[in-house]
């Protein structure tokens, strides 16, 4: 009788990493509170994580010039998806930030019909048009009397989430390149969005001590590299509905430590919104075991 797999340490480990992420928001607004805006802190940490990255890369060298243009979209979309997230959650509603970023699975769909020619069921368009409407509740501006995202935050939230989506159908693409290398093109990407931030918005260099920014290069090496590395490990060691549908965690997390921390929260009709977001995407992840 074949044994089924143990899937203990990468469920740990998924776990884990969904819980930072779902906190990291917080080290974020700490930052801002001190006087450093969360472009800054982005800017900082990617740095830093950015030539571990090339340092543990270097013998790979030729794997980037495998796919240069694939390795490129890879790197800004990521890039756009990972600054994009990280201003959100310091300029708006961080629940609601997440569960609008979270309509990412719904786009890795639509994405993998249109770049990887993967059919799109009728129980997966279905699904789509709960997301879909759950985003329209959620969006929906009584003022005004049409769903559209409110602001700064909403706007980089839902971007983000198909950025991520399209950078992780490109990954999913780019088979013959290594994990390792791909998240330090992607990290590079971060650096990149972040420093075209700053010039084209003006943000200027924050006066803070130099405590401040040495914070920021830990949180890059401590936190970022350490969340991506475990998010990596996880993903490796187990089938890809098993992943997604734990790394949702990180919406339970974030919901709670939002309140216990700041006392944030969300009206009943942005509740009923982001409840039908976060159904479809389990729904979109648990369809997946059908296909492996």
């Amino acid at each position: 009788m074949k044994r089924s797999p143990s899937y203990l340490w990468p469920n740990l480990s998924l776990l884990f990493a969904a819980t930072l992420w779902g906190v990291f928001w917080y080290p974020l607004r700490l930052f801002d509170s001190a006087g450093m805006p969360a472009i800054w802190v982005t800017l900082v940490a990617f740095s830093v994580t950015s030539v571990l990255g090339v340092v543990f890369t270097f013998r790979q060298w030729r794997q980037y010039l495998i796919k240069p243009k694939t390795l490129t979209l890879i790197a800004f979309a990521a890039g756009w998806a990972n600054v994009g997230f990280l201003v959100a959650v310091v300029e708006g509603n961080v629940i609601r930030v997440i569960l609008l970023f979270y309509l990412s699975p719904i786009w890795t769909v639509i994405l993998g019909h249109y770049i990887l020619k993967e059919t799109i069921s009728f129980q997966a368009f279905l699904i789509f048009l709960v997301a879909f409407a759950g985003a329209m509740v959620m969006l929906w501006e009584p003022s005004i009397g049409f769903p559209w995202p409110q602001g700064l935050a909403d706007w980089l939230a839902i971007s983000a989430g198909f950025t991520f989506a399209l950078s992780n159908v490109y990954i999913r693409s780019l088979q013959m390149v290594s994990i390792p290398v791909k998240t330090t093109a992607s990290w590079l990407g971060c650096i990149i969005i972040a420093v075209v931030w700053v010039i084209f918005v003006q943000v200027p260099v924050p006066e803070i001590p130099s405590g401040v920014w040495l914070s920021s290069a830990a949180l890059g090496l401590f936190g970022i590299a350490f969340m991506t590395l475990t998010t990596q490990y996880g993903i490796t060691h187990m089938p890809v509905y098993r992943s997604a549908i734990i790394l949702l965690f990180e919406i339970i997390v974030t919901a709670v430590s939002a309140y216990v921390l700041i006392d944030e929260t969300m009206n009943l009709r942005e509740w009923i919104g982001g409840i039908m977001v976060g159904l479809s995407a389990w729904m979109i992840a648990v369809s997946g075991k059908q296909h492996e």
